[in-house]
């Protein structure tokens, strides 16, 4: 008898916006740890760092029937001086990367929030393998690095490309077709 693999599917509705819960911020920081300790190896065993204390996290919440439910992605931004702000630490759950959405409204939400509380230039340490998605997405590479033992890009958004998102709280709605993994 040969049994054939039970498909998984996929939550197809999503708020991406700031973390304002405790179960969100909790969800992100995992999500973090999961990709960037465990996945990746880039840390050994927190990715947490200074920057914590005063990032914004963003996240991706997926919903079954319109009900929250788990934290799908996040990115945080934060502000080290006046107009200048930076992105870091972009995780997508590894079922939801395939369906090429997540990442793409995780970084609008971070520079169009940014660009609505002044900011004036907004760069980001993208590893190079993700380079291509931050070019479509309107960023330029100012150089290329190594960062925690891999290559990254040393990267700026093109503010022109992201209107000012005033609702950062609220975020925005993202949907996906209907997804199934194996």
């Amino acid at each position: 008898m040969i049994f054939e693999p039970v498909p998984v599917f996929l939550a197809a509705e999503f708020r991406v916006k700031f973390a304002e819960l405790p179960w969100e911020r909790a969800g992100a920081r995992t999500l973090r740890h999961d990709v960037f300790c465990q996945e990746q190896g880039l840390f050994e065993t927190d990715d947490g760092d200074a920057i914590d204390a005063c990032a914004i996290p963003i996240v991706a919440v997926a919903a079954v029937a319109g009900v929250p439910d788990e934290i799908v992605g996040t990115v945080r931004i934060h502000t080290p001086e006046p107009g200048v702000w930076w992105g870091s630490r972009l995780a997508v759950a590894n079922p939801y990367r395939r369906a090429g959405v997540l990442g793409q409204e995780l970084i609008r939400v971070a520079v169009r929030s940014a660009n609505a509380m002044g900011c004036e230039r907004f760069f980001a340490h993208v590893q190079s393998q993700n380079a291509a998605l931050f070019h479509r997405l309107d960023w330029t590479t100012l150089a290329e690095v190594q960062l925690h033992g891999r290559a990254h890009h040393l990267m700026q958004a093109d503010l022109m490309a992201y209107p000012p998102l005033h609702t950062p709280y609220a975020g925005i709605a993202a949907r996906l077709g209907t997804r199934q993994v194996a």
